[in-house]
């Protein structure tokens, strides 16, 4: 299974359909686990006689391999947050508690991740392709960092302080409440802006950069 975002250190990822999931070797790490006893968990859960749907098994578990410590391939499953849920919910005992905390909290962070990543790919599809080519693991103010620098300079707020002003539903795209002179900006800006990434690594150049680049567009109006 193809990482959008790649695996933190809790197992956690973000797949290519924009959604978070979790490997089961490091829940069998975490929970303190036999992964083949895992595996024997959620192969109870996906047979017919567990009464889940074959419709719920095939969107909450995904196969995937491994190669163990002898060089053999081997079995795993991605699970999503609810086969994640419906895994753990025998484990029980102070510790897997925790754990189920901890990974309901991490579920949590990434799925907010993946949201803000969506968001900025409607906004400024050209820069975050390219955000992706430049880091081998992008992470989350790879994306956010330059989509709020970009919205600053020339709405002089964030997408997010932008939807509070103007009564605009959390999550949605911002680009059908601006201006064309607005969006014009902003797509300029994003092209100047994919160029600068890698000539200017550091944030407050490129910022320094597209805000006298800004400058000089609207002077020559």
């Amino acid at each position: 299974m193809k990482e959008l975002i790649q695996k933190d250190e809790y197992g956690i990822f973000a797949d290519t359909h924009d959604t978070a999931r979790v490997d089961s070797l490091y829940v069998a790490d975490y929970f303190e686990k036999s992964h083949n006893h895992v595996v024997r968990d959620i192969k109870k859960i996906l047979s017919p006689q567990s009464g889940l749907s074959e419709e719920f098994n095939v969107s909450n578990f995904g196969r995937i391999t491994y190669t163990d410590s002898r060089g053999r391939k081997q079995k795993a499953y991605a699970m999503t947050r609810d086969g994640f849920t419906m895994l753990v919910m025998g484990y029980t005992g102070a510790k897997a508690m925790k754990f189920k905390e901890l990974y309901v909290k991490r579920f949590n962070e990434m799925e907010k991740f993946i949201k803000a990543l969506v968001s900025a790919r409607q906004e400024f599809p050209l820069l975050t392709a390219n955000i992706k080519l430049l880091h081998d693991a992008p992470k989350p103010y790879h994306f956010s960092n330059e989509c709020d620098m970009l919205n600053r300079i020339v709405l002089g707020m964030t997408a997010k302080q932008f939807r509070l002003a103007n009564n605009i539903e959390k999550g949605k795209s911002i680009r059908p409440y601006l201006s064309k002179e607005q969006i014009d900006m902003l797509e300029t800006l994003q092209k100047v802006d994919v160029g600068l990434l890698v000539a200017f690594p550091n944030y407050e150049d490129r910022k320094r950069h597209l805000e006298w680049y800004k400058t000089k567009l609207e002077e020559d109006k």
